[in-house]
């Protein structure tokens, strides 16, 4: 891997903007240790296993969010690399040959899914063996619900990618007008919400919020983010004005038993953060650009960006296997948040570094890059690969909410209005990754 890394990085055009993969690493490597900070596994003294939430024991300590919730960043980033991929490949397209759309699609999720299909696999496997086994336990149990949470980012990107024709040719026309009308919707909508109490209308945020941060990379990518000071100011200024004087709560991720929360549906208040994570990353580009020019540093950067989807994927799994071994081991869990519970953080995150880092070298190499196959043109391949990252995102969607417990129960979760289980989610996931799959390539274009 290390020569490979070498020559990736040596490869690397002189107009690449490093600084967005710096951006994409660190917003998920951000996410990955505030999962394991925040998990507060304690055993009762009638022997059950709970998994508790460090910012619920310490509120004071939800402050830290509106720094340390950084997935907005990795929409935005999204963004910007969608706009140059989509662009890239509408030049290429020859007059009248191919679908630029399914190319798109297929371009653009293949190294996302191939991972996240081998994590729904093994974990369902595993989760159905363990049913038929009449395996039980309360930290199994509560593992097989959680592990599939991060889930959540896999849709949201996938409905990014989906929508980034239509909303790029309206940025190409209306520039910030398209970023404005995305704001005035998610701003309509949280007024319909709290205002008029009307019902369901949240869920139209789940697009609004995180497309108007999407839409910022489009922004990005045509030069046009002139001003990060002030996004920064006025993001960070209404969204602590709606947290004071709204019905907005403090922690910009979800919280246990909260009434309302700011990213389940997301808010406007999210928003308002998104906007300032966005200004304060980009006040941060000359000087991270500058230090993105050391060969040892971009090295580094690449050769994260080569496992990173794998081990956001998995972390969950090595953070929960860390205190799975610890109970076995009847190693003593204090109460969160004590002094020696404190000190027991350092090593917990350690060995689960350690058992991410060969979860990543066990599965690594569904990240990779696979040699484009040429595909047949065939009628009908733009709709087929439209329904496919449609079917994607309501699989993995709806498995993020069920998890993997239950799949012979026939648990289920709501899905915005209708009600799934884990079977009926795997089967959407994959049905939909396989016509994604066989989207025609660009190759044919070169």
């Amino acid at each position: 891997m290390g020569s490979s890394v070498r020559e990736l990085a040596e490869k690397t055009p002189t107009g690449r903007d490093r600084y967005i993969d710096l951006l994409r690493v660190a917003s998920l490597g951000t996410v990955v240790v505030g999962h394991w900070l925040m998990a507060a596994v304690t055993v009762g003294g009638d022997g059950r296993t709970e998994v508790g939430n460090l910012l619920a024991v310490v509120p004071d300590l939800q402050l830290l969010t509106w720094a340390l919730q950084i997935m907005p960043v990795f929409f935005f980033v999204g963004g910007f690399s969608h706009a140059l991929s989509y662009r890239s490949l509408r030049r290429k397209a020859p007059q009248g040959g191919g679908s630029v759309y399914s190319a798109f699609l297929r371009a653009r999720l293949q190294r996302l899914l191939r991972p996240t299909m081998v994590f729904i696999g093994v974990w369902g496997v595993a989760a159905l063996a363990v049913q038929l086994l009449g395996g039980s336990g309360a930290l199994l149990d509560v593992t097989l619900r959680l592990v599939a949470q991060p889930l959540w980012f896999i849709g949201i990107y996938l409905a990014m990618v989906a929508f980034t024709p239509p909303l790029l040719r309206l940025h190409e026309r209306y520039g910030w007008g398209a970023f404005g009308g995305l704001v005035l919707a998610a701003g309509a909508v949280d007024v319909a919400r709290f205002a008029f109490g009307a019902p369901y209308v949240e869920f139209l945020n789940f697009a609004f919020v995180w497309l108007a941060v999407h839409q910022l990379g489009f922004l990005r990518a045509d030069g046009r983010l002139r001003i990060p000071a002030a996004m920064a100011g006025a993001g960070l200024a209404g969204a602590a004005v709606l947290v004071a004087l709204g019905p907005y709560p403090l922690s910009m991720v979800g919280m246990p038993g909260e009434r309302v929360s700011n990213m389940a549906p997301p808010t406007f208040a999210l928003l308002c953060h998104g906007v300032w994570l966005v200004g304060a990353v980009e006040l941060l580009r000359g000087p991270a650009t500058r230090w993105l020019a050391r060969p040892r540093v971009w090295r580094g950067v690449v050769a994260a960006n080569g496992v990173s989807m794998t081990a956001f994927l998995w972390h969950l799994t090595a953070m929960l296997g860390v205190y799975g071994a610890m109970i076995a081991m009847d190693v003593r869990l204090p109460e969160p948040a004590t002094a020696v519970w404190w000190t027991q953080v350092p090593l917990r995150m350690a060995a689960a570094v350690v058992l991410t880092a060969l979860l990543v070298a066990a599965f690594r190499r569904f990240e990779e890059p696979v040699k484009a196959k040429e595909l047949p043109r065939t009628p009908g391949a733009g709709p087929a690969a439209a329904v496919g990252v449609t079917l994607c995102l309501f699989g993995v969607l709806g498995l993020s909410m069920v998890g993997f417990g239950g799949l012979l129960e026939g648990r289920t979760a709501m899905l915005i209005a209708v009600r799934v289980t884990a079977p009926a989610a795997v089967g959407m996931a994959l049905v939909g990754w396989l016509l994604v799959e066989r989207a025609p390539t660009a190759r044919r274009w070169r």
